[in-house]
């Protein structure tokens, strides 16, 4: 292994930075082995029992946080995720487009205990969950010696699967930074670019692109009659206010028709087909639609009497649970879902996924005490921080119909970073970064 000492020197795709910077490689290389610091001390406490937190995304870090914070010293965390890194995916619409800080949105997971009464019992695991059974998960690598992992409770957090540049397919950071750098090269060169979506991937990665790139041409193709369609037709007219600010064309009611094999995005000029019979000319296509479940890793759990509801609802692909976040089925009252996976019927966003997982906490502590889970998670209306530009922002929240409201509100504000302020994620997740540079690792 190279020295710590001054200068730069390369070890499995990072940088060895000064000394300074040696015990925090030594973190991310443990972690990228799928061996966090806390899990390397983990291998000999065999009597500790499992709640595993599957997923590392917004709502399974934030699940797995909690619960550290709370369980007793009988049991142990442990987050699985394929990803040697988290993905801070809010930022990745914008740091497609705009250069200088995409090694920034993925951040090492190794300081997530760090605030938990007992760090170095809980741990990540880098492997992808195969299977989720009634008392145990399957991995796609061994662990500690098995592909089998036994819990006591297990929270399912996988969320769905989006479209690049919202979503990442490398598990990788150098892969997943090169992918885009090479997404900016792309938009870069490109005089017209078309979005294909109008959700808030699309819509963002609108705004941004026509005021960092203004003459540039930039057109969104959405399927519905509005944008955003999920909110109220207030949050739609505001975006298009947006849009003729910056002069951004939008084609609503129509569907773009994808090749087999995509499109080239190589500075050549083609014709994209639209279904309601037009074609558009562009440079390059930004796929910004659709999300589907995570939802095969369950596909093996059977209804527990023949005449019950399947444990994931064939209508959406999202998992059933009951308002104590566990699984509707009876029969699995120590699996639980949170996030986009779970089908509460609520907005698919963080802050309410964020609640939900501080459902889940206090009701598995509620069942290893041997009480009863009653904590539960009421909807809310659905609400939405949007970025409409490198400053101009919106929080959006839709009517409370249930307290009489009728209009939405609204509050819209100036104050955005073009880095979007994702140092602040490090720090969240427990690392401190004395020199820029760390940010590579």
């Amino acid at each position: 292994m190279p020295g710590l000492g001054g200068g730069v020197r390369f070890f499995g795709g990072y940088k060895l930075l000064r000394l300074q910077e040696g015990l925090l490689f030594i973190k991310v290389l443990l972690g990228n082995l799928g061996v966090s610091p806390q899990t390397s001390s983990l291998k000999m406490a065999t009597s500790l029992r499992n709640i595993i937190v599957v997923g590392g995304s917004f709502v399974g870090r934030t699940t797995a946080q909690e619960l550290a914070r709370i369980v007793p010293s009988t049991h142990r965390v442990l987050l699985t995720e394929p990803h040697s890194h988290f993905h801070h995916l809010f930022t990745f619409p914008r740091f497609a487009i705009v250069p200088g800080q995409e090694h920034k949105a993925f951040i090492p997971y190794s300081g997530i205990f760090n605030a938990s009464p007992n760090p170095s019992s809980h741990g990540v695991v880098q492997a992808r969950v195969l299977s989720v059974k009634p008392t145990h998960i399957e991995l796609d690598r061994e662990w500690h010696g098995s592909k089998v992992v036994p819990f006591d409770y297990v929270v399912v957090a996988t969320g769905t699967r989006l479209s690049k540049p919202a979503a990442m397919d490398d598990d990788d950071k150098a892969s997943s930074v090169e992918y885009l750098q090479n997404h900016q090269a792309g938009v870069q060169r490109s005089q017209s670019i078309l979005i294909v979506g109008g959700g808030a991937v699309g819509v963002q990665m609108a705004t941004d692109l026509k005021e960092y790139y203004p003459k540039k041409e930039v057109t969104v193709v959405q399927s519905r009659p509005r944008v955003m369609p999920n909110f109220h037709s207030g949050l739609h007219d505001l975006i298009n206010r947006r849009f003729d600010e910056l002069g951004i064309r939008l084609i609503t009611g129509s569907r773009v028709t994808i090749p087999p094999s995509g499109f080239p995005n190589d500075g050549s000029t083609f014709d994209v087909q639209l279904t309601n019979g037009t074609t558009e000319s562009t440079q390059f296509v930004i796929l910004a639609t659709g999300q589907t479940p995570n939802n095969q890793l369950v596909a093996d759990l059977k209804s527990s009497r023949p005449d019950a509801e399947s444990v994931v609802n064939p209508d959406n692909g999202f998992i059933r649970v009951r308002s104590t976040m566990q699984f509707l089925d009876e029969q699995y009252s120590n699996l639980f879902a949170v996030g986009d996976i779970a089908d509460t019927g609520a907005q698919k966003a963080a802050r309410p996924g964020s609640a939900q997982a501080a459902v889940v906490a206090k009701n598995i502590q509620a069942l290893i005490e041997g009480r009863a889970a009653e904590d539960t998670f009421v909807k809310g209306p659905g609400a939405i921080h949007l970025t409409l530009g490198m400053k101009h922002n919106v929080i959006f929240r839709n009517p409370n119909t249930a307290e009489g409201q009728t209009e939405p509100w609204i509050n819209p504000k100036d104050d955005g970073r073009e880095d979007m302020n994702v140092e602040a994620m490090w720090e969240r997740l427990g690392i401190s970064v004395d020199n820029p540079r760390q940010y590579h690792l």
